[in-house]
């Protein structure tokens, strides 16, 4: 079985919730495996750790976190970093990742995803810090493409080649996802077929999608809802070329019961399935009118 990173394709996932708990642990449904968020169970040793060890037992289990912060210049927290391996030396997930961002300076955490320039100077910065995480952790790191809503003037690589480099520089892997690559593309409009074209298939362990909100000039990253339909065809291009990464779908808010849930990542095998049907792979195009970004650039959408 062909491997990325010698990390196994876990198949077909779903984004951990605890509105679900009760029914995994009952129903045991056919789910080939469940992402959890890191910080929700770092810290806990009650209840929450508890049912994640019960699913682990039974399902494969990824770690996926929010706040290390690999793009911040404040020092790395060493004290979150020995938090997360302790939680993976219990749960043994398959592989842990983060994103792409800064989340906070000065000690101060921002609960949020922040977007950092992408030029010389940052991917020197980041690829340093994800070495030391790799090492800490004794495990390559996976990172994801965060969704953004501006664009730095003082970024000189395209997110695609910053990732591309950042691979070969530091032998981490990618999460790609693929609904990010939507949202930053119309936000920030450039074409995300050569964003899907241009990253390094063979270092994508695995993919993300999601739903998001269409605001008319702007689209908001929200996991609120089902997948949008330019999403999958822009993930049907993605899986052609990364057919050996595993698949996941985060719902975050407005979270339905789990068979709709479910039902929604089991949409993905008719894009998956029909990336070869004929034994040729087609060549994708996204409406042009679908990522143009009627925003004033200069005025609201640079820093």
């Amino acid at each position: 079985m062909d491997t990325r990173l010698g990390l196994p394709n876990l198949g077909l996932g779903l984004g951990l919730r605890s509105q679900h708990f009760e029914h995994i642990l009952e129903k045991n449904p056919a789910v080939d495996w469940f992402e959890v968020i890191s910080e929700n169970f770092m810290d806990s040793h009650g209840r929450p750790r508890y049912i994640l060890q019960q699913i682990a037992e039974k399902y494969p289990v990824v770690m996926h976190g929010v706040s290390l912060s690999i793009g911040s210049t404040d020092p790395l927290n060493f004290d979150y970093l020995k938090s997360l391996k302790q939680l993976a030396s219990e749960v043994k997930p398959a592989w842990i990742s983060d994103h792409l961002c800064w989340t906070g300076v000065l000690t101060t955490n921002s609960h949020d995803l922040l977007p950092l320039p992408l030029n010389e100077d940052s991917l020197k910065h980041v690829c340093n810090r994800i070495k030391q995480v790799q090492d800490y952790l004794e495990r390559p790191l996976i990172v994801e493409n965060p969704s953004t809503y501006a664009a730095f003037n003082n970024s000189t690589l395209p997110e695609w080649e910053f990732l591309r480099i950042m691979t070969e520089e530091t032998g981490c892997g990618l999460l790609l996802d693929v609904n990010n690559v939507y949202v930053s593309s119309f936000n920030n409009d450039f074409d995300p077929v050569a964003y899907i074209n241009g990253i390094p298939h063979d270092k994508v362990v695995q993919m993300h999608l999601a739903g998001h909100q269409n605001c008319g000039n702007y689209i908001i990253d929200t996991h609120d809802r089902e997948v949008n339909s330019q999403v999958w065809k822009l993930f049907q291009q993605a899986y052609q070329l990364s057919d050996q990464a595993s698949i996941l779908l985060e719902w975050d808010g407005n979270i339905p019961a789990f068979d709709i849930y479910h039902s929604e990542l089991l949409k993905s095998k008719q894009y998956m399935n029909a990336a070869f049907v004929g034994g040729e792979k087609e060549v994708f195009s996204i409406d042009k009118e679908q990522v143009s970004n009627p925003l004033n650039l200069f005025a609201v959408n640079k820093f």
